[in-house]
């Protein structure tokens, strides 16, 4: 079984070890979408993992999620983005940015739109929104020939990302959002080529991925998949026979990864690691549930095939996580309350441990 700080070899990059920082949002950046310098110190601080997946970056004002977060869809963007993948690599890290297009999980009052899905269709709950969470709206269900501008609309960014110095880029096709809701067997009630038959459900996520691909490459390119997970009321109803269909097609790409969340049980993620030959990252845990990633949850996963594990909020509090998990040192809790909050309290402000006399 190899090791969590054994190296491993990631198309064109050499890891240190099998750690990955998973996306998380954070929702710090300035107007306009721009990262800042203390993104950029947020992410330098965490170097030492073997691959950093940055939050979730909009691809176009239209596939915006939640305020306050960062986009690649304007030339100061990318700019703006060289300030964190000079500091990642200055400090001997590899960076990929996560391309998050929400689709219906938006609102108006945060992009001046209104939301687009497969189908005019709303989620169950709220979203943030600049005065405060909002009921989702019923997006406007995306004609068959638009579709194809929100397919590039990955492949666009992936080409600014790689501009701006990063790596590579994750499409985030789980959780709910874009990709994952024409996935979905409740958001997505189309009849045309991009809905009804799983071959068809898959069809959006294969054409992101292969524009992405043909953009920046297909070492430089992974995808994020949340099987049967139903984050947003996003629902699988097939979700064995549906993702073993997507990454059978996603296997001819011959992607750098894929990135499977622990949204199913164990039984359907070792079936899908076997419909997979590439690279496999897995993030053990359920994304916001109770359990956090640990090293005897990445070392079980190592031993089923998995080839990286994602740490999420292990990585927030404890920013040198790696030589934490090497030498068993404790980790520190992460405060909840400035996960969204804003400045760098709770975001740049976590030390590396401090031995004690």
């Amino acid at each position: 079984m190899p090791s969590l700080f054994s190296g491993y070899r990631l198309g064109g990059l050499s890891l240190p070890n099998r750690t990955v920082m998973a996306p998380m949002g954070r929702v710090r950046a300035a107007a306009g979408g721009l990262a800042t310098p203390s993104m950029a110190t947020y992410y330098a601080q965490r170097a030492t993992a073997g691959l950093i997946i940055t939050e979730g970056i909009q691809p176009s004002l239209i596939g915006q999620s939640n305020p306050g977060t960062p986009g690649l869809h304007t030339d100061e963007q990318r700019d703006s983005w060289r300030q964190v993948t000079e500091a990642v690599h200055v400090n001997g890290g590899r960076v990929f940015a996560q391309i998050m297009h929400g689709g219906r999980v938006s609102h108006p009052e945060t992009t001046g739109f209104q939301p687009v899905g497969p189908s005019a269709v709303a989620g169950a709950g709220s979203v943030f929104t600049p005065s405060g969470p909002r009921p989702m709206p019923v997006p406007r269900a995306l004609p068959t020939d638009e579709v194809a501008d929100h397919v590039h609309s990955y492949a666009h960014a992936a080409r600014r990302a790689v501009d701006a110095g990063f790596d590579g880029v994750e499409l985030h096709g789980a959780n709910g959002y874009l990709i994952s809701q024409f996935l979905s067997s409740n958001a997505n009630l189309r009849d045309d080529r991009y809905g009804g038959s799983i071959a068809h459900r898959i069809r959006f996520a294969v054409e992101a991925a292969a524009a992405t691909v043909e953009a920046v490459g297909a070492t430089r390119t992974g995808i994020r998949l949340s099987p049967g997970g139903g984050i947003w009321d996003a629902v699988e109803d097939d979700a064995v026979e549906l993702n073993t269909a997507l990454l059978t097609e996603l296997a001819r790409l011959d992607l750098a990864y894929v990135h499977l969340e622990g949204t199913a049980d164990e039984d359907t993620l070792l079936r899908l690691r076997h419909a997979w030959p590439g690279t496999l990252v897995v993030s053990p845990t359920m994304p916001g549930g109770a359990k956090r990633t640990g090293k005897s949850e990445a070392d079980h996963w190592l031993g089923l095939g998995a080839d990286l594990i994602a740490f999420g909020r292990a990585f927030l509090a404890n920013p040198d996580l790696v030589e934490r998990l090497r030498t068993g040192l404790p980790l520190a809790p992460v405060d909840e309350d400035t996960f969204y909050q804003g400045g760098d309290d709770g975001y740049i402000t976590y030390p590396s441990y401090r031995h004690t006399a």
